[in-house]
Protein backbone atom coordinates (compact mmCIF):
# COMPACT_ATOMS: atom_id res chain seq x y z
CA UNK A 1 0.00 0.00 0.00
CA UNK A 2 1.20 3.46 -1.33
CA UNK A 3 1.92 6.20 1.82
CA UNK A 4 0.03 8.86 1.71
CA UNK A 5 1.36 11.98 -0.83
CA UNK A 6 2.68 15.53 0.27
CA UNK A 7 0.51 17.41 -2.89
CA UNK A 8 -3.27 18.48 -1.96
CA UNK A 9 -3.90 16.82 -5.16
CA UNK A 10 -2.71 13.54 -3.81
CA UNK A 11 -4.20 13.44 -0.64
CA UNK A 12 -5.25 9.89 0.01
CA UNK A 13 -8.93 8.99 1.02
CA UNK A 14 -8.62 5.36 1.62
CA UNK A 15 -6.66 1.92 0.77
CA UNK A 16 -4.51 4.61 -0.97
CA UNK A 17 -6.34 5.94 -3.50
CA UNK A 18 -5.45 9.53 -4.11
CA UNK A 19 -8.46 12.45 -3.83
CA UNK A 20 -8.36 13.46 -7.28
CA UNK A 21 -8.94 9.81 -8.40
CA UNK A 22 -11.47 9.54 -6.53
CA UNK A 23 -12.95 13.50 -7.31
CA UNK A 24 -12.75 12.26 -10.83
CA UNK A 25 -14.65 9.14 -10.20
CA UNK A 26 -17.66 11.22 -8.88
CA UNK A 27 -17.37 13.73 -11.34
CA UNK A 28 -17.27 10.68 -14.06
CA UNK A 29 -20.36 9.80 -12.22
CA UNK A 30 -22.83 12.21 -12.37
CA UNK A 31 -22.26 13.08 -16.55
CA UNK A 32 -22.53 9.31 -16.26
CA UNK A 33 -26.33 9.42 -14.88
CA UNK A 34 -26.76 11.98 -17.27
CA UNK A 35 -25.45 10.31 -20.21
CA UNK A 36 -26.94 7.11 -19.53
CA UNK A 37 -30.17 8.15 -19.16
CA UNK A 38 -30.50 9.55 -22.75
CA UNK A 39 -28.85 6.92 -23.98
CA UNK A 40 -30.98 4.21 -23.00
CA UNK A 41 -33.86 6.31 -24.53
CA UNK A 42 -31.89 7.56 -27.58
CA UNK A 43 -32.26 4.62 -29.72
CA UNK A 44 -35.94 3.74 -29.33
CA UNK A 45 -36.72 7.33 -30.03
CA UNK A 46 -33.94 7.57 -33.17
CA UNK A 47 -35.72 4.26 -34.36
CA UNK A 48 -39.67 4.41 -32.80
CA UNK A 49 -40.27 7.76 -33.53
CA UNK A 50 -37.89 9.69 -35.87
CA UNK A 51 -37.98 6.22 -38.28
CA UNK A 52 -34.10 5.70 -39.22
CA UNK A 53 -32.98 2.73 -40.35
CA UNK A 54 -30.96 0.51 -38.44
CA UNK A 55 -27.74 0.99 -40.90
CA UNK A 56 -28.58 4.60 -40.23
CA UNK A 57 -28.69 3.91 -36.40
CA UNK A 58 -25.48 2.37 -36.68
CA UNK A 59 -23.53 5.35 -38.82
CA UNK A 60 -24.98 7.65 -36.14
CA UNK A 61 -23.30 5.63 -33.28
CA UNK A 62 -20.54 4.67 -35.14
CA UNK A 63 -19.54 8.45 -36.16
CA UNK A 64 -20.43 9.88 -32.49
CA UNK A 65 -18.49 7.42 -30.50
CA UNK A 66 -15.43 7.42 -32.91
CA UNK A 67 -15.42 11.49 -33.08
CA UNK A 68 -15.46 11.15 -29.49
CA UNK A 69 -12.29 8.64 -29.10
CA UNK A 70 -10.23 10.53 -32.32
CA UNK A 71 -10.65 13.43 -30.54
CA UNK A 72 -8.91 12.68 -27.43
CA UNK A 73 -5.24 12.29 -29.41
CA UNK A 74 -5.38 15.84 -29.43
CA UNK A 75 -6.71 16.68 -26.35
CA UNK A 76 -4.76 14.56 -24.83
CA UNK A 77 -1.56 16.12 -26.43
CA UNK A 78 -2.65 19.39 -25.53
CA UNK A 79 -2.35 18.73 -22.05
CA UNK A 80 0.67 17.46 -22.03
CA UNK A 81 2.33 20.56 -23.63
CA UNK A 82 0.55 23.16 -21.76
CA UNK A 83 1.29 20.80 -18.59
CA UNK A 84 -2.34 21.48 -17.30
CA UNK A 85 -5.53 18.43 -17.59
CA UNK A 86 -7.95 20.41 -15.93
CA UNK A 87 -9.30 23.50 -18.10
CA UNK A 88 -9.47 20.78 -20.71
CA UNK A 89 -11.22 18.92 -18.76
CA UNK A 90 -13.73 21.83 -17.84
CA UNK A 91 -14.32 22.35 -21.55
CA UNK A 92 -14.97 18.45 -22.39
CA UNK A 93 -17.67 18.18 -19.62
CA UNK A 94 -18.86 21.97 -20.01
CA UNK A 95 -19.65 21.14 -23.49
CA UNK A 96 -21.64 17.70 -22.51
CA UNK A 97 -23.26 19.39 -20.10
CA UNK A 98 -24.38 22.43 -22.48
CA UNK A 99 -25.84 19.21 -24.66
CA UNK A 100 -28.15 17.90 -22.91
CA UNK A 101 -31.19 20.33 -23.46
CA UNK A 102 -30.65 19.49 -27.27
CA UNK A 103 -31.99 15.99 -26.77
CA UNK A 104 -35.37 16.82 -26.16
CA UNK A 105 -35.56 19.73 -28.63
CA UNK A 106 -34.63 17.61 -31.00
CA UNK A 107 -37.30 17.23 -33.90
CA UNK A 108 -35.18 15.62 -36.29
CA UNK A 109 -32.86 12.36 -37.18
CA UNK A 110 -30.24 15.52 -38.38
CA UNK A 111 -30.80 17.30 -35.31
CA UNK A 112 -29.99 14.19 -32.63
CA UNK A 113 -26.90 13.35 -35.05
CA UNK A 114 -26.20 16.63 -34.16
CA UNK A 115 -26.76 16.83 -30.36
CA UNK A 116 -24.93 13.20 -30.23
CA UNK A 117 -22.16 14.45 -32.00
CA UNK A 118 -21.25 17.52 -30.15
CA UNK A 119 -22.09 15.18 -26.85
CA UNK A 120 -19.37 13.02 -27.72
CA UNK A 121 -16.75 15.80 -29.00
CA UNK A 122 -16.83 16.71 -24.97
CA UNK A 123 -16.37 12.99 -24.34
CA UNK A 124 -13.36 13.21 -26.79
CA UNK A 125 -12.04 16.24 -25.32
CA UNK A 126 -11.95 15.06 -21.77
CA UNK A 127 -11.16 11.44 -21.55
CA UNK A 128 -7.34 11.21 -22.22
CA UNK A 129 -6.46 14.21 -20.11
CA UNK A 130 -8.94 12.76 -17.17
CA UNK A 131 -7.13 9.50 -17.58
CA UNK A 132 -2.90 11.14 -17.84
CA UNK A 133 -4.66 12.42 -14.91
CA UNK A 134 -5.71 9.59 -12.77
CA UNK A 135 -1.88 8.57 -14.18
CA UNK A 136 -0.11 11.43 -12.67
CA UNK A 137 -1.40 10.82 -9.16
CA UNK A 138 -1.63 7.50 -9.20
CA UNK A 139 1.48 5.62 -7.07
CA UNK A 140 2.63 3.22 -9.62
CA UNK A 141 1.87 0.01 -7.10
CA UNK A 142 -1.27 0.83 -7.13
CA UNK A 143 -2.67 2.20 -10.39
CA UNK A 144 -4.65 -0.54 -11.61
CA UNK A 145 -6.72 -0.04 -8.62
CA UNK A 146 -7.03 3.52 -9.05
CA UNK A 147 -7.74 3.32 -12.97
CA UNK A 148 -10.22 0.46 -11.70
CA UNK A 149 -11.78 2.70 -8.98
CA UNK A 150 -12.49 5.79 -11.28
CA UNK A 151 -13.73 3.31 -13.92
CA UNK A 152 -16.25 1.65 -11.40
CA UNK A 153 -17.51 5.24 -10.36
CA UNK A 154 -18.19 5.99 -13.67
CA UNK A 155 -20.38 2.78 -14.12
CA UNK A 156 -22.12 3.48 -10.70
CA UNK A 157 -23.30 6.60 -12.95
CA UNK A 158 -24.14 4.29 -16.37
CA UNK A 159 -26.01 2.02 -13.89
CA UNK A 160 -28.16 4.66 -11.71
CA UNK A 161 -29.28 6.64 -14.82
CA UNK A 162 -31.03 3.80 -17.03
CA UNK A 163 -32.77 3.06 -13.47
CA UNK A 164 -33.85 6.97 -13.33
CA UNK A 165 -34.87 6.70 -16.97
CA UNK A 166 -37.20 3.76 -15.90
CA UNK A 167 -38.94 5.31 -12.99
CA UNK A 168 -39.39 8.80 -15.24
CA UNK A 169 -40.71 7.07 -17.94
CA UNK A 170 -43.57 4.72 -15.87
CA UNK A 171 -44.02 8.54 -13.81
CA UNK A 172 -44.57 10.41 -17.16
CA UNK A 173 -46.46 8.33 -19.16
CA UNK A 174 -43.91 7.15 -21.75
CA UNK A 175 -42.94 10.77 -22.39
CA UNK A 176 -39.71 10.83 -23.73
CA UNK A 177 -39.09 14.31 -24.39
CA UNK A 178 -39.75 15.15 -20.39
CA UNK A 179 -37.61 12.70 -19.31
CA UNK A 180 -34.44 13.85 -21.23
CA UNK A 181 -34.88 17.20 -20.17
CA UNK A 182 -34.22 15.77 -16.29
CA UNK A 183 -31.04 14.69 -17.45
CA UNK A 184 -30.00 18.40 -17.44
CA UNK A 185 -29.72 18.29 -13.42
CA UNK A 186 -26.66 15.41 -13.04
CA UNK A 187 -24.86 17.04 -15.04
CA UNK A 188 -25.00 20.37 -13.63
CA UNK A 189 -23.76 18.55 -10.84
CA UNK A 190 -20.77 17.37 -12.61
CA UNK A 191 -19.24 20.30 -13.57
CA UNK A 192 -19.70 22.26 -10.36
CA UNK A 193 -17.83 19.38 -8.32
CA UNK A 194 -14.58 19.41 -11.24
CA UNK A 195 -14.79 23.27 -10.74
CA UNK A 196 -14.52 22.87 -6.58
CA UNK A 197 -13.47 19.78 -6.18
CA UNK A 198 -10.45 18.57 -8.67
CA UNK A 199 -6.88 19.65 -8.12
CA UNK A 200 -3.86 19.02 -9.81
CA UNK A 201 0.11 18.81 -9.95
CA UNK A 202 1.88 21.25 -11.32
CA UNK A 203 3.46 20.18 -14.75
CA UNK A 204 6.13 21.75 -16.39
CA UNK A 205 4.28 23.01 -19.62
CA UNK A 206 6.27 22.58 -23.21
CA UNK A 207 9.04 25.04 -24.39
CA UNK A 208 8.13 24.61 -28.01
CA UNK A 209 5.21 25.42 -30.10
CA UNK A 210 2.43 22.86 -30.03
CA UNK A 211 3.02 19.45 -32.44
CA UNK A 212 0.31 17.00 -33.98
CA UNK A 213 1.07 13.96 -31.38
CA UNK A 214 0.93 12.31 -34.69
CA UNK A 215 4.75 13.53 -35.88
CA UNK A 216 6.68 10.64 -36.43
CA UNK A 217 9.61 11.93 -33.75
CA UNK A 218 7.07 12.08 -31.33
CA UNK A 219 5.46 8.60 -31.85
CA UNK A 220 8.83 6.87 -31.76
CA UNK A 221 9.53 7.15 -28.35
CA UNK A 222 6.59 4.71 -27.66
CA UNK A 223 7.99 1.32 -27.40
CA UNK A 224 7.05 -1.61 -29.26
CA UNK A 225 5.21 -2.61 -26.01
CA UNK A 226 2.58 0.26 -26.31
CA UNK A 227 1.90 -0.11 -30.15
CA UNK A 228 0.84 -3.69 -28.81
CA UNK A 229 -1.36 -2.15 -26.12
CA UNK A 230 -2.54 0.19 -29.23
CA UNK A 231 -3.26 -2.71 -31.67
CA UNK A 232 -4.90 -4.85 -28.80
CA UNK A 233 -7.31 -1.85 -28.40
CA UNK A 234 -8.23 -1.70 -31.90
CA UNK A 235 -9.58 -5.21 -32.11
CA UNK A 236 -11.23 -5.55 -29.04
CA UNK A 237 -13.12 -2.19 -29.72
CA UNK A 238 -13.97 -3.69 -33.74
CA UNK A 239 -15.16 -6.32 -31.80
CA UNK A 240 -17.67 -4.05 -29.53
CA UNK A 241 -19.98 -2.07 -31.38
CA UNK A 242 -22.43 0.05 -29.97
CA UNK A 243 -24.52 -0.62 -27.15
CA UNK A 244 -27.46 1.06 -28.62
CA UNK A 245 -27.62 -3.02 -30.49
CA UNK A 246 -28.38 -4.46 -27.35
CA UNK A 247 -31.16 -1.95 -26.34
CA UNK A 248 -32.49 -2.32 -29.88
CA UNK A 249 -32.47 -6.59 -29.79
CA UNK A 250 -34.17 -6.19 -26.37
CA UNK A 251 -37.07 -3.82 -27.76
CA UNK A 252 -37.22 -6.61 -30.94
CA UNK A 253 -37.44 -9.23 -28.14
CA UNK A 254 -39.83 -7.89 -25.93
CA UNK A 255 -39.23 -5.30 -23.97
CA UNK A 256 -41.73 -2.15 -23.94
CA UNK A 257 -40.35 1.16 -23.94
CA UNK A 258 -40.43 1.78 -20.01
CA UNK A 259 -38.90 -1.26 -19.21
CA UNK A 260 -35.50 -1.32 -22.12
CA UNK A 261 -32.88 0.92 -20.01
CA UNK A 262 -32.97 -2.15 -18.24
CA UNK A 263 -30.55 -3.53 -20.50
CA UNK A 264 -28.41 -0.48 -19.45
CA UNK A 265 -28.63 -1.26 -15.62
CA UNK A 266 -27.69 -5.10 -16.18
CA UNK A 267 -24.84 -4.38 -17.84
CA UNK A 268 -23.67 -1.09 -16.11
CA UNK A 269 -24.10 -3.28 -12.84
CA UNK A 270 -22.27 -6.00 -13.71
CA UNK A 271 -19.79 -3.85 -15.33
CA UNK A 272 -19.77 -2.02 -12.30
CA UNK A 273 -19.27 -4.35 -9.23
CA UNK A 274 -16.16 -6.33 -11.63
CA UNK A 275 -14.12 -2.89 -12.81
CA UNK A 276 -12.23 -2.22 -9.61
CA UNK A 277 -11.98 -5.85 -8.52
CA UNK A 278 -10.60 -6.80 -11.58
CA UNK A 279 -8.18 -3.36 -11.44
CA UNK A 280 -7.46 -4.37 -8.29
CA UNK A 281 -6.11 -8.22 -9.23
CA UNK A 282 -4.53 -6.37 -12.27
CA UNK A 283 -1.77 -4.86 -9.78
CA UNK A 284 -0.91 -8.39 -8.51
CA UNK A 285 -1.24 -11.11 -11.75
CA UNK A 286 -0.96 -10.63 -15.31
CA UNK A 287 -3.03 -8.54 -17.02
CA UNK A 288 -2.65 -10.14 -20.21
CA UNK A 289 -4.93 -13.09 -18.52
CA UNK A 290 -7.49 -10.91 -17.85
CA UNK A 291 -7.69 -9.30 -20.80
CA UNK A 292 -8.33 -12.90 -22.61
CA UNK A 293 -10.85 -13.96 -20.11
CA UNK A 294 -12.89 -10.67 -20.86
CA UNK A 295 -12.37 -11.40 -24.59
CA UNK A 296 -14.03 -14.86 -23.59
CA UNK A 297 -16.40 -13.35 -21.73
CA UNK A 298 -17.09 -10.93 -24.75
CA UNK A 299 -17.57 -14.24 -27.26
CA UNK A 300 -19.99 -15.74 -24.86
CA UNK A 301 -21.98 -12.50 -24.69
CA UNK A 302 -22.25 -12.27 -28.52
CA UNK A 303 -23.26 -15.99 -28.91
CA UNK A 304 -26.04 -15.28 -26.14
CA UNK A 305 -27.23 -12.62 -27.84
CA UNK A 306 -27.27 -14.25 -31.22
CA UNK A 307 -29.55 -17.27 -29.69
CA UNK A 308 -31.74 -15.55 -27.57
CA UNK A 309 -35.46 -15.54 -28.34
CA UNK A 310 -37.18 -14.53 -24.72
CA UNK A 311 -36.14 -11.89 -21.85
CA UNK A 312 -34.09 -13.50 -19.74
CA UNK A 313 -31.71 -14.51 -22.48
CA UNK A 314 -31.21 -11.04 -23.55
CA UNK A 315 -30.58 -10.27 -19.71
CA UNK A 316 -27.88 -13.05 -19.64
CA UNK A 317 -26.16 -11.82 -22.35
CA UNK A 318 -26.20 -8.42 -21.36
CA UNK A 319 -24.71 -9.49 -18.12
CA UNK A 320 -21.83 -11.11 -19.60
CA UNK A 321 -21.32 -8.06 -21.77
CA UNK A 322 -21.25 -6.03 -18.76
CA UNK A 323 -18.64 -8.32 -17.53
CA UNK A 324 -16.24 -8.60 -20.00
CA UNK A 325 -16.06 -4.38 -19.98
CA UNK A 326 -14.71 -4.78 -16.00
CA UNK A 327 -12.36 -7.09 -17.39
CA UNK A 328 -11.29 -4.73 -20.66
CA UNK A 329 -11.59 -1.69 -20.21
CA UNK A 330 -9.39 -0.57 -17.45
CA UNK A 331 -6.69 -2.61 -17.76
CA UNK A 332 -6.14 -1.53 -21.19
CA UNK A 333 -6.08 1.71 -19.79
CA UNK A 334 -3.81 0.83 -16.88
CA UNK A 335 -1.54 -1.06 -19.71
CA UNK A 336 -1.13 1.99 -21.55
CA UNK A 337 -0.27 3.92 -18.32
CA UNK A 338 1.91 1.45 -17.97
CA UNK A 339 3.98 1.80 -21.18
CA UNK A 340 4.50 5.40 -22.09
CA UNK A 341 6.82 8.01 -20.73
CA UNK A 342 5.81 10.08 -18.01
CA UNK A 343 5.55 13.43 -20.25
CA UNK A 344 3.64 12.17 -22.92
CA UNK A 345 0.72 10.44 -21.04
CA UNK A 346 -1.71 12.54 -22.56
CA UNK A 347 -0.80 11.96 -25.59
CA UNK A 348 -0.69 8.03 -25.46
CA UNK A 349 -4.40 7.86 -24.16
CA UNK A 350 -4.95 10.20 -27.51
CA UNK A 351 -3.10 7.47 -30.15
CA UNK A 352 -4.79 5.12 -28.27
CA UNK A 353 -8.37 6.23 -28.88
CA UNK A 354 -8.05 7.58 -32.26
CA UNK A 355 -7.41 4.26 -33.60
CA UNK A 356 -9.88 2.82 -31.26
CA UNK A 357 -12.22 5.13 -32.67
CA UNK A 358 -11.38 4.31 -36.07
CA UNK A 359 -12.49 0.49 -35.01
CA UNK A 360 -15.63 1.66 -33.58
CA UNK A 361 -16.88 3.55 -36.31
CA UNK A 362 -16.23 0.39 -38.58
CA UNK A 363 -17.95 -2.02 -35.93
CA UNK A 364 -20.92 0.23 -35.52
CA UNK A 365 -21.63 0.48 -39.16
CA UNK A 366 -20.68 -3.18 -39.73
CA UNK A 367 -23.53 -4.25 -37.57
CA UNK A 368 -25.62 -1.98 -38.41
CA UNK A 369 -25.75 -3.33 -42.14
CA UNK A 370 -25.34 -6.76 -40.91
CA UNK A 371 -28.72 -6.54 -38.85
CA UNK A 372 -30.34 -4.34 -41.52
CA UNK A 373 -29.23 -7.15 -44.65
CA UNK A 374 -29.37 -10.15 -42.60
CA UNK A 375 -30.92 -9.79 -39.16
CA UNK A 376 -30.18 -9.47 -35.76
CA UNK A 377 -28.24 -12.88 -34.61
CA UNK A 378 -25.58 -12.24 -37.40
CA UNK A 379 -24.65 -9.18 -36.38
CA UNK A 380 -23.64 -11.01 -32.70
CA UNK A 381 -22.39 -13.86 -34.59
CA UNK A 382 -19.71 -11.71 -36.53
CA UNK A 383 -18.76 -10.14 -32.94
CA UNK A 384 -17.93 -13.03 -31.82
CA UNK A 385 -16.04 -13.59 -34.62
CA UNK A 386 -13.93 -10.16 -33.98
CA UNK A 387 -13.57 -11.35 -30.66
CA UNK A 388 -11.85 -14.87 -31.38
CA UNK A 389 -9.60 -12.62 -33.64
CA UNK A 390 -9.06 -10.48 -30.91
CA UNK A 391 -8.08 -13.51 -28.55
CA UNK A 392 -5.53 -15.15 -31.51
CA UNK A 393 -3.86 -11.23 -31.04
CA UNK A 394 -3.42 -10.91 -27.28
CA UNK A 395 -1.48 -14.30 -27.59
CA UNK A 396 1.55 -12.46 -29.44
CA UNK A 397 1.91 -10.21 -26.76
CA UNK A 398 5.77 -9.50 -26.46
CA UNK A 399 7.35 -12.27 -23.44
CA UNK A 400 8.55 -8.76 -21.14
CA UNK A 401 4.86 -7.27 -20.98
Amino acid sequence: MAGPVTSESGKHLSRGIPRTVWALGFVSLFMDVSSELVHSLLPLYMVGTLGISMLVVGIIEGVAEATALMVKVFSGAISDFIGRRKELLLLGYGLAALTKPLFPLASSAELVFSARLLDRIGKGIRGAPRDALVADVAPAEIRGACFGLRQSLDTVGAFLGPILAIGLMLWLANDIAQVLWLAVIPAAVAVALLIFAIREPEHAPGTRHFQSPLRLASLRRFSRHYWWVVAIGAAFTLARFSEAFLVLRAQQLGFSAAWVPLVMVVMAGFYMVSAYPVGKWSDHINRSALLSVGLLLLILADLVLAYAESVPMVLLGVALWGLHMGFSQGILATLVADTTPADLKGTAFGVFNLLSGIALLLASVIAGWLWQAHGAALTFYAGAGFAALSLLLLMGKPKSQ
